[in-house]
């Protein structure tokens, strides 16, 4: 092959697009000429990688882990102590309370029992000179009448003083609130429902009906 020829081999090479072979290198582990990659885990330059944690620092940590989870047993013993003066306390004091409460009902209890006894005193004083009119109507000869009259006047006057006050029933309405009907006349004066005439009368005490009158009504 002439030296033309040479030349114009590498161009057509070149031209068809084909790359020249790379030599490898073929010395061992002792050739200079290979360089070796570094150990990630141990660097060239003698220091220990960040990763590496020494024996002994991994103890001592573990030791103050352990000591610092477990509880102290007289801070426990202390905690337990006031936790039970504490309910003892509590206990004190529902016990004040229930007996301060048993306390106030007996006295309101006995308040009222007062209030009662006294009132019943109050009526009867007031009811002991009608009872004294009785006993002269019944001593005077002849008509009683006027005597039992002012007895019934002075009785329906103490009586009113407690707040007992009549229900109002002849020619009024008909109101089962107040009346009861025991019968029913027709009527051509009176309309329907009308209270016609009173068997029992009927009384309010404080505004409260305690017994209603007795009545016959119109239909």
């Amino acid at each position: 092959m002439s030296s033309e020829e040479r030349r114009r081999e590498p161009e057509e090479n070149e031209e068809n697009g084909a790359e020249e072979p790379v030599e490898e290198p073929t010395g061992g582990a002792d050739d200079p000429s290979v360089v070796a990659a570094p150990d990630e885990d141990n660097p060239p330059d003698g220091t220990e990688p960040d990763d590496v944690v020494d024996a002994s620092e991994v103890e001592v940590v573990g030791e103050e882990s352990v000591e610092g989870a477990s509880p102290d047993p007289e801070a426990l013993l202390d905690e337990l102590e006031a936790t039970r003066l504490e309910r003892d306390q509590y206990r004190d004091d529902i016990m004040y309370l229930r007996a301060e409460f048993d306390n106030v009902r007996k006295r309101q209890e006995r308040e009222m029992e007062r209030i009662r006894l006294n009132a019943s005193e109050n009526l009867v004083r007031e009811l002991l000179p009608v009872l004294d009119n009785l006993e002269r109507a019944l001593e005077v000869e002849g008509d009683v009448r006027e005597g039992v009259k002012a007895t019934l006047d002075k009785f329906a006057g103490v009586l009113g003083g407690e707040g007992l006050t009549p229900v109002p029933s002849d020619g009024q309405p008909f109101d089962p609130n107040i009346h009861e009907a025991v019968m029913s006349e027709p009527s051509e004066e009176h309309e329907e429902n009308v209270v016609l005439k009173t068997f029992q009368r009927g009384y309010i005490l404080n505004g409260k009906p305690i017994r209603t009158a007795k009545v016959v009504v119109a239909r």
